[in-house]
Protein backbone atom coordinates (compact mmCIF):
# COMPACT_ATOMS: atom_id res chain seq x y z
CA UNK A 1 0.00 0.00 0.00
CA UNK A 2 2.62 2.41 1.03
CA UNK A 3 4.63 1.20 -2.25
CA UNK A 4 1.50 2.80 -4.23
CA UNK A 5 1.14 5.43 -2.48
CA UNK A 6 5.37 6.34 -3.07
CA UNK A 7 4.84 5.48 -6.78
CA UNK A 8 1.29 7.66 -7.23
CA UNK A 9 3.39 10.92 -5.45
CA UNK A 10 6.34 10.65 -7.95
CA UNK A 11 4.05 10.21 -10.85
CA UNK A 12 2.19 13.51 -9.69
CA UNK A 13 5.42 15.14 -9.10
CA UNK A 14 6.76 14.40 -13.04
CA UNK A 15 3.54 15.60 -14.23
CA UNK A 16 3.98 18.86 -12.31
CA UNK A 17 7.64 19.69 -13.14
CA UNK A 18 6.86 19.10 -17.08
CA UNK A 19 7.17 22.28 -18.90
CA UNK A 20 3.94 24.36 -20.20
CA UNK A 21 4.21 23.82 -24.00
CA UNK A 22 4.83 26.68 -25.56
CA UNK A 23 2.44 28.04 -27.87
CA UNK A 24 2.99 30.60 -30.90
CA UNK A 25 1.90 33.54 -29.71
CA UNK A 26 -0.73 35.90 -31.48
CA UNK A 27 -0.22 39.53 -31.24
CA UNK A 28 -3.82 41.67 -29.99
CA UNK A 29 -5.31 43.78 -32.25
CA UNK A 30 -6.75 45.99 -29.09
CA UNK A 31 -4.72 48.63 -28.57
CA UNK A 32 -2.98 49.03 -24.62
CA UNK A 33 -4.85 52.59 -24.58
CA UNK A 34 -6.83 54.19 -27.35
CA UNK A 35 -6.20 57.68 -28.46
CA UNK A 36 -9.37 58.96 -30.14
CA UNK A 37 -8.59 61.81 -32.58
CA UNK A 38 -10.86 65.03 -32.70
CA UNK A 39 -10.59 65.19 -36.64
CA UNK A 40 -13.63 67.20 -37.95
CA UNK A 41 -15.35 68.28 -34.65
CA UNK A 42 -16.48 71.45 -33.91
CA UNK A 43 -15.40 70.85 -30.36
CA UNK A 44 -12.01 70.38 -28.44
CA UNK A 45 -13.11 68.40 -25.10
CA UNK A 46 -10.92 68.48 -21.92
CA UNK A 47 -10.96 66.78 -18.62
CA UNK A 48 -9.49 68.49 -15.67
CA UNK A 49 -9.28 67.57 -11.93
CA UNK A 50 -9.81 70.88 -10.26
CA UNK A 51 -8.46 71.93 -6.89
CA UNK A 52 -10.80 72.72 -4.39
CA UNK A 53 -9.57 74.87 -1.12
CA UNK A 54 -9.21 71.87 1.27
CA UNK A 55 -7.09 70.06 -1.51
CA UNK A 56 -9.80 67.74 -2.68
CA UNK A 57 -9.85 67.71 -6.45
CA UNK A 58 -13.19 67.58 -8.39
CA UNK A 59 -13.32 65.89 -12.21
CA UNK A 60 -14.78 68.45 -14.44
CA UNK A 61 -15.38 68.62 -18.43
CA UNK A 62 -14.64 71.11 -20.31
CA UNK A 63 -16.14 71.53 -23.72
CA UNK A 64 -14.84 74.11 -26.01
CA UNK A 65 -16.46 75.37 -29.34
CA UNK A 66 -13.78 75.78 -32.19
CA UNK A 67 -15.81 78.87 -32.35
CA UNK A 68 -14.71 80.01 -29.33
CA UNK A 69 -10.65 78.48 -29.89
CA UNK A 70 -10.96 81.45 -32.48
CA UNK A 71 -12.71 84.24 -30.84
CA UNK A 72 -11.70 83.80 -27.20
CA UNK A 73 -14.49 85.75 -25.95
CA UNK A 74 -16.76 83.02 -25.12
CA UNK A 75 -18.88 82.98 -21.61
CA UNK A 76 -18.78 79.42 -19.29
CA UNK A 77 -22.32 77.77 -19.23
CA UNK A 78 -21.77 75.31 -16.03
CA UNK A 79 -23.56 71.87 -14.47
CA UNK A 80 -22.69 70.29 -11.03
CA UNK A 81 -24.10 66.78 -10.91
CA UNK A 82 -24.43 64.00 -9.00
CA UNK A 83 -24.88 61.80 -12.02
CA UNK A 84 -21.61 61.27 -14.23
CA UNK A 85 -19.77 64.19 -16.31
CA UNK A 86 -18.29 61.48 -18.72
CA UNK A 87 -21.59 60.00 -18.92
CA UNK A 88 -23.40 63.73 -19.83
CA UNK A 89 -21.03 64.82 -22.28
CA UNK A 90 -20.04 61.18 -23.67
CA UNK A 91 -22.03 60.79 -26.82
CA UNK A 92 -18.79 60.53 -29.26
CA UNK A 93 -21.32 59.25 -32.17
CA UNK A 94 -21.08 63.00 -33.41
CA UNK A 95 -18.47 65.33 -34.14
CA UNK A 96 -20.74 67.92 -33.29
CA UNK A 97 -21.01 69.53 -29.90
CA UNK A 98 -25.26 69.95 -30.28
CA UNK A 99 -25.07 66.28 -30.68
CA UNK A 100 -22.49 65.36 -27.69
CA UNK A 101 -24.98 66.79 -25.15
CA UNK A 102 -28.37 65.72 -26.49
CA UNK A 103 -30.63 63.36 -24.63
CA UNK A 104 -28.98 64.88 -21.47
CA UNK A 105 -29.04 69.07 -21.73
CA UNK A 106 -31.40 70.43 -21.76
CA UNK A 107 -30.26 73.56 -23.03
CA UNK A 108 -28.56 72.50 -26.32
CA UNK A 109 -29.80 75.39 -28.77
CA UNK A 110 -28.85 77.65 -26.40
CA UNK A 111 -25.52 76.10 -25.63
CA UNK A 112 -24.50 75.94 -29.40
CA UNK A 113 -26.18 78.71 -30.52
CA UNK A 114 -24.85 81.24 -27.95
CA UNK A 115 -21.51 79.69 -28.19
CA UNK A 116 -21.09 78.73 -24.63
CA UNK A 117 -18.03 76.85 -23.19
CA UNK A 118 -20.01 74.19 -21.82
CA UNK A 119 -18.73 72.83 -18.60
CA UNK A 120 -20.05 69.50 -16.18
CA UNK A 121 -18.71 68.51 -13.21
CA UNK A 122 -19.37 65.75 -10.49
CA UNK A 123 -19.27 67.19 -7.30
CA UNK A 124 -17.64 65.80 -4.12
CA UNK A 125 -17.29 62.54 -3.82
CA UNK A 126 -19.40 61.17 -6.66
CA UNK A 127 -17.64 59.67 -9.36
CA UNK A 128 -14.42 61.29 -10.73
CA UNK A 129 -14.19 63.50 -8.20
CA UNK A 130 -12.31 63.32 -4.52
CA UNK A 131 -13.42 63.93 -1.31
CA UNK A 132 -16.34 62.41 0.50
CA UNK A 133 -20.49 62.69 -0.74
CA UNK A 134 -23.36 64.12 1.65
CA UNK A 135 -26.55 64.25 -0.01
CA UNK A 136 -27.39 68.35 -0.75
CA UNK A 137 -24.47 68.64 1.90
CA UNK A 138 -25.53 71.83 4.49
CA UNK A 139 -23.14 75.06 4.09
CA UNK A 140 -20.70 75.47 6.27
CA UNK A 141 -22.33 75.93 10.49
CA UNK A 142 -24.17 73.80 13.18
CA UNK A 143 -24.49 70.84 10.46
CA UNK A 144 -21.32 71.10 8.39
CA UNK A 145 -17.96 71.98 10.87
CA UNK A 146 -16.40 71.29 7.61
CA UNK A 147 -14.87 74.84 5.74
CA UNK A 148 -16.41 73.21 2.26
CA UNK A 149 -19.82 72.77 0.85
CA UNK A 150 -21.44 72.67 -2.61
CA UNK A 151 -21.51 76.63 -2.35
CA UNK A 152 -17.69 76.59 -1.67
CA UNK A 153 -16.97 74.28 -4.40
CA UNK A 154 -18.74 76.55 -6.97
CA UNK A 155 -17.18 79.17 -6.11
CA UNK A 156 -13.39 77.48 -6.50
CA UNK A 157 -14.35 76.13 -9.45
CA UNK A 158 -15.61 79.19 -10.98
CA UNK A 159 -12.26 80.78 -9.55
CA UNK A 160 -10.24 78.12 -11.63
CA UNK A 161 -11.96 77.55 -14.77
CA UNK A 162 -12.12 81.88 -15.35
CA UNK A 163 -8.26 81.96 -14.65
CA UNK A 164 -7.26 78.69 -16.98
CA UNK A 165 -9.54 78.54 -19.73
CA UNK A 166 -7.39 80.92 -22.15
CA UNK A 167 -10.83 80.89 -24.70
CA UNK A 168 -13.58 82.40 -21.78
CA UNK A 169 -14.36 85.86 -21.49
CA UNK A 170 -14.41 86.07 -17.48
CA UNK A 171 -18.17 85.43 -17.01
CA UNK A 172 -19.82 82.22 -16.05
CA UNK A 173 -23.42 81.06 -15.76
CA UNK A 174 -24.78 78.04 -13.89
CA UNK A 175 -27.97 75.84 -15.00
CA UNK A 176 -29.43 72.24 -13.92
CA UNK A 177 -32.97 70.46 -13.15
CA UNK A 178 -33.43 68.67 -10.03
CA UNK A 179 -30.37 67.65 -8.29
CA UNK A 180 -28.36 69.32 -10.67
CA UNK A 181 -30.57 72.31 -9.86
CA UNK A 182 -29.60 72.48 -5.85
CA UNK A 183 -26.27 73.45 -7.64
CA UNK A 184 -27.73 76.40 -8.92
CA UNK A 185 -28.95 77.24 -5.70
CA UNK A 186 -25.62 76.91 -3.91
CA UNK A 187 -23.61 79.20 -6.70
CA UNK A 188 -25.85 82.07 -5.34
CA UNK A 189 -25.44 81.37 -1.99
CA UNK A 190 -22.13 83.68 -0.88
CA UNK A 191 -21.40 83.99 -4.97
CA UNK A 192 -18.39 84.11 -6.96
CA UNK A 193 -17.55 87.90 -8.56
CA UNK A 194 -17.85 85.86 -12.07
CA UNK A 195 -21.19 84.24 -11.91
CA UNK A 196 -23.21 86.56 -13.87
CA UNK A 197 -26.00 84.45 -13.69
CA UNK A 198 -28.06 81.51 -12.23
CA UNK A 199 -31.00 79.34 -13.70
CA UNK A 200 -31.73 76.59 -10.89
CA UNK A 201 -34.78 74.72 -12.79
CA UNK A 202 -36.93 72.24 -10.55
CA UNK A 203 -34.13 72.50 -7.70
CA UNK A 204 -34.21 70.74 -4.65
CA UNK A 205 -34.84 73.18 -2.04
CA UNK A 206 -35.97 71.87 1.33
CA UNK A 207 -35.91 68.02 1.79
CA UNK A 208 -38.84 67.68 4.23
CA UNK A 209 -41.21 70.83 3.37
CA UNK A 210 -43.04 69.43 0.10
CA UNK A 211 -40.28 68.10 -1.62
CA UNK A 212 -38.15 65.12 -2.13
CA UNK A 213 -37.94 62.98 0.62
CA UNK A 214 -41.32 64.17 2.52
CA UNK A 215 -44.43 65.78 1.73
CA UNK A 216 -44.92 67.83 4.43
CA UNK A 217 -44.21 64.75 6.73
CA UNK A 218 -45.83 61.73 4.67
CA UNK A 219 -42.45 59.87 3.14
CA UNK A 220 -41.56 59.50 -0.29
CA UNK A 221 -41.56 55.13 -0.37
CA UNK A 222 -40.33 55.63 -4.25
CA UNK A 223 -36.93 57.84 -3.07
CA UNK A 224 -35.20 54.99 -0.89
CA UNK A 225 -34.15 53.10 -4.18
CA UNK A 226 -32.43 56.53 -5.27
CA UNK A 227 -30.92 57.30 -1.79
CA UNK A 228 -29.55 53.03 -1.59
CA UNK A 229 -27.96 53.81 -4.93
CA UNK A 230 -27.20 57.55 -5.06
CA UNK A 231 -24.70 56.64 -1.52
CA UNK A 232 -24.31 53.06 -1.98
CA UNK A 233 -20.97 53.77 -3.77
CA UNK A 234 -19.15 56.74 -5.44
CA UNK A 235 -20.27 55.33 -9.13
CA UNK A 236 -24.11 53.89 -8.25
CA UNK A 237 -22.70 50.45 -8.43
CA UNK A 238 -25.12 49.08 -6.32
CA UNK A 239 -28.44 48.60 -7.53
CA UNK A 240 -32.06 48.20 -5.74
CA UNK A 241 -33.83 45.02 -6.05
CA UNK A 242 -37.11 43.81 -5.83
CA UNK A 243 -38.65 40.44 -5.41
CA UNK A 244 -42.33 41.51 -7.11
CA UNK A 245 -43.84 41.94 -10.18
CA UNK A 246 -46.16 44.31 -8.86
CA UNK A 247 -44.95 47.63 -7.01
CA UNK A 248 -47.89 47.81 -4.51
CA UNK A 249 -47.37 44.36 -3.32
CA UNK A 250 -43.44 44.71 -2.90
CA UNK A 251 -43.94 47.47 -0.83
CA UNK A 252 -47.46 45.61 1.37
CA UNK A 253 -45.26 43.12 1.78
CA UNK A 254 -42.34 44.68 4.04
CA UNK A 255 -45.15 46.36 5.43
CA UNK A 256 -43.28 50.33 6.17
CA UNK A 257 -40.46 51.79 4.91
CA UNK A 258 -38.29 51.26 7.83
CA UNK A 259 -38.87 47.42 7.02
CA UNK A 260 -38.06 47.95 3.77
CA UNK A 261 -34.76 49.61 4.43
CA UNK A 262 -34.06 47.13 6.88
CA UNK A 263 -34.50 44.24 4.64
CA UNK A 264 -32.39 45.80 1.64
CA UNK A 265 -29.51 47.04 4.34
CA UNK A 266 -30.04 50.79 3.52
CA UNK A 267 -28.94 51.63 7.22
CA UNK A 268 -25.29 50.86 5.85
CA UNK A 269 -25.56 54.73 4.07
CA UNK A 270 -26.09 57.87 5.78
CA UNK A 271 -28.48 59.60 4.74
CA UNK A 272 -30.95 56.88 5.32
CA UNK A 273 -30.06 56.77 9.02
CA UNK A 274 -30.71 60.62 8.33
CA UNK A 275 -33.99 60.36 7.41
CA UNK A 276 -34.67 57.73 10.29
CA UNK A 277 -33.49 60.37 12.52
CA UNK A 278 -35.54 62.97 11.92
CA UNK A 279 -38.96 62.30 10.90
CA UNK A 280 -40.45 65.46 11.75
CA UNK A 281 -39.33 68.93 10.56
CA UNK A 282 -36.67 69.62 13.30
CA UNK A 283 -33.86 71.96 13.26
CA UNK A 284 -31.70 69.37 10.96
CA UNK A 285 -34.36 69.79 7.90
CA UNK A 286 -34.72 73.45 9.02
CA UNK A 287 -30.83 74.82 8.72
CA UNK A 288 -30.73 73.35 6.05
CA UNK A 289 -33.21 74.70 3.71
CA UNK A 290 -32.56 76.56 0.83
CA UNK A 291 -34.91 79.09 0.80
CA UNK A 292 -34.62 79.81 3.65
CA UNK A 293 -30.44 80.56 3.62
CA UNK A 294 -30.98 82.55 0.59
CA UNK A 295 -33.57 84.81 2.39
CA UNK A 296 -31.34 85.85 5.20
CA UNK A 297 -28.74 88.20 2.44
CA UNK A 298 -29.41 89.80 -0.44
CA UNK A 299 -29.26 88.04 -4.38
CA UNK A 300 -26.36 89.05 -5.55
CA UNK A 301 -26.84 87.40 -8.71
CA UNK A 302 -29.56 87.36 -10.98
CA UNK A 303 -31.42 84.44 -10.82
CA UNK A 304 -34.51 82.74 -13.08
CA UNK A 305 -36.18 80.04 -11.37
CA UNK A 306 -38.10 77.53 -13.88
CA UNK A 307 -40.98 75.24 -12.74
CA UNK A 308 -43.03 73.02 -13.99
CA UNK A 309 -47.19 73.25 -13.73
CA UNK A 310 -47.04 70.88 -12.23
CA UNK A 311 -43.70 68.12 -10.33
CA UNK A 312 -44.78 66.07 -7.68
CA UNK A 313 -40.94 65.92 -6.21
CA UNK A 314 -39.85 69.75 -5.39
CA UNK A 315 -41.37 73.15 -4.32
Amino acid sequence: MKLHVLVLAAMVASCAAQETPKYPEYPSETPATLKPTETGFDYARREVMIPMRDGVKLHTVILVPKSATTAKKAPILMTRTPYSANILTANRASAHLGAALYGYDNAVDTIVGGGYIRVVQDIRGKYGSEGDYVMNRPVHGPLNPTPVDDSTDTYDTIDWLVKNIPECNGRVGTLGISYDGFEPLMAAYHPHPALKVTVPMNPMVDGWMGDDWFHNGAFRQQNLPYIYEQEGSRSNDYKWWSDAFDEYDFWMKAGSAGEMGRRHGAEQVGFWRNILAHPAYDEWWQQQAVDKLLAKEPLAVPMMVVHSLWDQEDI
